[in-house]
């Protein structure tokens, strides 16, 4: 989605995926609205089988709560909430193979349920990654990469591995880009930065002070930023002109950051490959070549 600096008075889609829909503003909910969407994803059935008179009673809260919070998950109010959760359920019953391992990581759990319990975790955020990722908002963010002189990568910690790895990538087609995980080297390159340059902004909670104030600084630069965060109603989202959000599920063994770098990933191939296909001539000359250069250096004798 687009952040608050791009947006527009065109009213969005409704989610393809209620449930991703929830986990990417749940950090910012009111407490209120915070206990309806826990019911959401706890229990999308007993959403779908209740009124809305009913589920304010189930969950303690307000029936306009219970529609300003439908509303802020992308939807235009509480019936249209239920009928996409009723598609999200049958979709999920029809699945095949059905979950064998429920649940999240324990303690004592096998290492059998552990590998089965990641790859699914994975697979749903990159699943929920995908369904929240705007074709036309990905060939912005590639027409402004495709045109920059220069292009910043901001991370720290598990999203700053996700910032190396997409600076790594966009220098392989030829094009001049930086990854800082450090605050200090980030805000002195941010300040340099000019009109139509691109800073990529990578935080899960879109609040690090590390990743966020360089974006700023960068923004006031006249550079065009790029938000990663799991909180498309961030800080982050806010400074950023494009907002492209990522899924995944924190828990005891998987904190936020961590379950978000697979989905992080996710969007930087996307972005990767848009922008191979848009440069097409002058990436191909750019892989063959730093193909060679390894080659050569591999069999150096």
């Amino acid at each position: 989605m687009t952040g608050g600096r791009a947006a527009d008075a065109t009213t969005p889609a409704q989610p393809a995926n209620p449930a991703a829909a929830v986990r990417a503003v749940l950090p910012s909910l009111t407490p209120a609205a915070r206990a309806i969407a826990r019911i959401i994803l706890d229990d999308p059935e007993l959403v779908v089988r209740s009124t809305i008179t009913e589920f304010s009673a189930v969950s303690g809260t307000s029936e306009a709560t219970i529609v300003r919070t439908a509303r802020v998950l992308g939807f235009s109010g509480y019936s249209q909430l239920r009928f996409a959760l009723a598609a999200a359920v049958a979709k999920e019953q029809a699945r095949e193979p059905d979950r064998l391992v429920p649940g999240d990581l324990g303690p004592d759990d096998p290492l059998t349920d552990v590998i089965a319990k990641v790859a699914r975790s994975e697979s749903e955020a990159l699943a929920d990654t995908a369904a929240q990722l705007d074709p036309a908002l990905l060939g912005e963010v590639v027409t402004a990469i495709a045109a920059a002189r220069r292009v910043d990568v901001y991370g720290v910690a598990a999203s700053g591995l996700v910032a190396a790895d997409m600076s790594q990538k966009l220098l392989r087609i030829g094009l001049s880009s930086h990854p800082f995980a450090d605050a200090h080297l980030a805000l002195t390159s941010a300040a340099l930065l000019r009109p139509g340059d691109v800073a990529v902004a990578i935080s899960c909670s879109g609040e690090t002070p590390d990743v966020l104030v360089p974006a700023r600084t960068a923004a006031e630069a006249g550079a065009v930023v790029v938000g990663i965060t799991n909180n498309p109603r961030s800080s982050l989202a806010e400074v950023a002109h494009h907002t492209m959000v990522s899924a995944g599920r924190e828990t005891a063994f998987r904190p936020g950051a961590l379950a978000s770098r697979i989905s992080q990933l996710l969007i930087v191939d996307c972005v990767f490959v848009g922008l191979a296909q848009r440069t097409y001539d002058t990436a191909g000359e750019a892989i063959r070549a730093t193909r060679e250069a390894t080659d050569r250096y591999r069999h150096r004798s």
